[in-house]
């Protein structure tokens, strides 16, 4: 895969970063190496090998995917001009 120059500027405008088109240009084989390196990486076989977070062996720190402060949507409505059921109401607007 390889990116152009047009394809440079529409990331650019994307991500609303103003580029001249001398930088487009440098941006562009930058981006091309990146992406060729990152073929690269598709091509390493990686069958069998756990994930891992660091270098030194180390149990991960997980924790129990619980609610631990939950239940207080009547507080959070509390102060809210209207509500139904402990939802904002909002005005409908049209334009």
């Amino acid at each position: 895969m390889s990116v152009d120059l047009a394809t440079v500027k529409r990331v650019a405008h994307l991500a609303r970063i103003a580029v001249s088109d001398e930088e487009a240009a440098r941006m562009e084989g930058e981006l091309n190496t990146i992406l060729g390196f990152v073929e690269q990486l598709n091509e390493v076989d990686v069958e069998g090998v756990e994930a891992m977070t660091s270098v030194m062996p180390m149990p991960m720190k997980k924790r129990d995917d619980v609610v631990n402060d939950g239940g207080k949507a009547s507080d959070i409505v509390a102060n809210a001009p209207e509500s139904d059921e402990n939802f904002f109401l909002v005005p409908k607007v049209v334009e």
